[in-house]
């Protein structure tokens, strides 16, 4: 029989532990930002278009900026796919003067957004950005994205 108490410490076990599981994504994020060469910045986006980790910390309408580009990306590239039967988002690509933009998914409806520079390595940056998937994807649950979503807002 469980008492109250041991309820109460059972969630606030579970709390610490999103937490911890929040700074460890949103560590392999900043250390895929800064340890791919190329990369200016990525971001991550939640399904539904909010910012849930940045790689580096800016003004929040900086971030909150990508993270909505980056979800209208994602949502064109699923008209593009439902229109032609194109299947899940594997990655973007928007080729710009400057440099490029590059949008992957990474799990449970969440995307990966990446900024680089124009002499960046495609082949390389798209490598880097599915080992982050493989790595961080598999933890990313609805209730982590929360927990994100939470302390993604209180940044800036």
């Amino acid at each position: 029989m469980t008492t109250p108490t041991d309820k109460s410490g059972t969630a606030e076990r579970e709390a610490t532990d999103l937490r911890a599981a929040a700074a460890d994504f949103t560590w392999l994020l900043d250390r895929f930002a800064t340890q791919t060469a190329g990369v200016v910045d990525a971001i991550a986006v939640s399904s539904d278009g909010l910012l849930i980790a940045v790689s580096q910390l800016r003004e929040q309408a900086d971030s909150e900026r990508l993270a909505a580009i980056v979800s209208g990306v994602t949502s064109l590239a699923a008209g593009a796919s439902g229109n032609y039967g194109l299947g899940d988002l594997n990655k973007v690509i928007i080729d710009l003067e400057g440099g490029h933009v590059l949008v992957s998914s990474i799990g449970c409806g969440a995307v990966l957004g990446v900024v680089t520079t124009k002499e960046a390595k495609l082949g390389n940056i798209a490598y880097e950005m599915t080992l982050f998937a493989n790595r961080a994807g598999t933890a990313l649950t609805p209730q982590l994205v929360m927990e994100l979503k939470k302390s993604a807002g209180s940044v800036g």
